[in-house]
């Protein structure tokens, strides 16, 4: 009888942990983060010095690298990820990137296996990643199904809604796709919630 109760107690503690959500491991003060992504990380739409990763470096008090480079396909950045990475030692990486693949009609399956590299490539650096879901193009501007697949699939930390929320909102963006000033901002502080989880 006593062991039955604690096979139970024991099967359902295993099961709560299982069912947690992941969080970022905590950073060290002097922590390098890396923000890598196309023009959504580069800040197009910003003033300059009103990127997000620029906001969340002052939000944070983190070294935040702003890798971010206009126009990029996610096949693009699994291709640029490994030297990113080599060339800066970072304890953390945001991964916001797809919103050109679907602009361009690219088949989600191989923006997920795109992604799914550069989650690889982090990992096997020993570098947490976060991952931003972009919204696919449709007439609503809902996050793609992709991202929390493989957020499921990586144990990953996501953000699922923000994006496409604050894109939902003319207060928020700079044109069609970019967020402005104030967009960027919000996109900074949901993110440095997540860290500090």
């Amino acid at each position: 009888m006593r062991n039955s109760l604690l096979f139970i107690i024991l099967s359902l503690a295993l099961l709560l942990q299982a069912c947690q959500e992941p969080k970022v491991t905590a950073l060290s003060n002097n922590a390098t983060v890396i923000a890598f992504g196309d023009s959504l990380t580069a800040g197009v739409g910003a003033t300059k010095g009103m990127d997000y990763p620029s906001q969340l470096a002052n939000i944070s008090g983190l070294n935040v690298i702003n890798a971010g480079v206009s126009g990029e396909t996610t096949r693009q950045g699994a291709k640029r990820l490994p030297s990113v990475l080599a060339k800066h030692s970072a304890e953390l990486l945001i991964l916001l990137e797809g919103g050109n693949d679907f602009l361009r009609n690219q088949s989600k399956a191989s923006t997920k296996a795109n992604l799914a590299a550069m989650i690889e490539q982090a990992q096997l650096q020993g570098t947490t990643v976060l991952l931003v879901a972009v919204p696919q193009k449709s007439l609503f501007l809902s996050p793609s199904p992709i991202y929390a697949e493989l957020a499921e699939e990586y144990r990953l930390v996501l953000i699922e809604d923000a994006l496409s929320d604050l894109l939902s909102s003319s207060s928020q963006k700079s044109d069609a796709i970019h967020l402005n000033d104030s967009g960027y901002l919000a996109l900074a502080k949901a993110i440095f919630e997540r860290i500090n989880q």
